[in-house]
């Protein structure tokens, strides 16, 4: 929700600036004009009593949030320190749009290469998370930047941050394919290493669980219609190995009908996650789909590290929402 506030708000501001100037707003009568007119039209000659007096004007409250800083005393992590690049998480904060935000300060050592540095994977109470950071810094230069984490159901499901993993990657900004300068892990404790609580979803007796192994499971824990998305299903992932498995579906019909959501996420090592595969309205619609009897597909799990391994698991399952 946060992150489509944002957007809208984006919006607003670039229709707001292309519109400066060009539209002039009618003038607004005062309070005390619009009694008089309404005295008039009522042919009254009587003063005003208490009940018609115009009020003061007030200046209106605003409503925006100032964001605060997270209510803990949070210690400097030193990330990596090297010979390229340095990573330091220096502090946390709550911010009223993005989130649960940790600030950061990066470092490129290097005298002639850009980096670009980035979030490859997260996690938080043992729930992936994917804060979508990445940002380049400029040859023998420093940046403080933030590391957000934005998503209302999460946030509101895992709070209080107890355990925060991130994998940070460095990497030349203007050579994808060149070996990468950085990859660190970390973990960061805010409230204490003996603080720490992971996340663990109790089963629900409207769960369907979809395919499970030793490597993973796949559970279909509801239904719903996004109003953005269109038909969705929820879906809660678990990763029971030390590498990060992508989840994939292929060959995808819905009521007998093929409609493919385009749908793939990655899980890290040891995590769970919780995920949405939608079809479009307009998918629906074209095939006259109204109501949702039944779907297939074909599940595949795969390390998302090596493209090239056999799938761990690769099946048509089929399912009755």
């Amino acid at each position: 929700m946060k992150k489509i506030i944002a957007l809208l708000l984006a919006a607003v501001l670039l229709l707001a600036l292309s519109a400066c100037g060009q539209v002039k707003l009618p003038d607004i009568p005062s309070t005390q004009a619009l009694q008089s007119s309404r005295e008039s039209a009522e042919g009254s000659t009587e003063a005003n009593t208490p009940e018609t007096q115009a009020l003061p004007e007030t200046e209106a409250p605003t409503t925006e949030p100032e964001e605060t800083e997270a209510p803990v005393e949070f210690e400097e992590v030193t990330v990596a320190d090297t010979e390229a690049c340095s990573i330091k998480i220096t502090g946390v904060k709550m911010d009223p749009i993005w989130g649960y935000t940790l600030k950061v300060l990066l470092e490129n050592k290097s005298e002639t290469t850009t980096y670009m540095c980035s979030v490859s994977s997260a996690s938080v109470n043992g729930v992936s998370w994917d804060p979508f950071f990445a940002t380049e810094v400029a040859p023998g230069k420093k940046k403080n930047d933030e590391i957000n984490f934005f998503d209302d159901e999460k946030e509101a499901l895992l709070s209080p941050f107890t355990d925060i993993a991130l994998e940070f990657r460095v990497y030349d900004a203007d050579d994808w394919a060149s070996e990468d300068v950085l990859v660190e892990s970390v973990h960061i404790y805010p409230l204490g290493e003996d603080k720490v609580q992971l996340y663990v979803r109790e089963p629900q007796p409207e769960d369907i669980v979809l395919a499970e192994d030793d490597n993973f499971s796949m559970t279909v824990t509801g239904t719903e219609i996004d109003p953005l998305w269109g038909y969705t299903l929820k879906v809660y992932l678990v990763n029971k190995t030390q590498t990060p498995l992508t989840f994939s579906v292929d060959d995808v019909s819905v009521n007998g009908f093929m409609c493919d959501p385009f749908w793939a996420t990655t899980v890290a090592p040891g995590t769970a996650d919780f995920a949405k595969i939608s079809w479009s309205d307009e998918s629906f619609e074209e095939n006259g789909i109204e109501e949702v009897e039944d779907i297939e597909m074909k599940l595949r799990v795969y390390n998302a590290d090596d493209y090239s391994a056999d799938n761990l698991y690769e099946d048509v399952i089929s399912l009755n929402p």
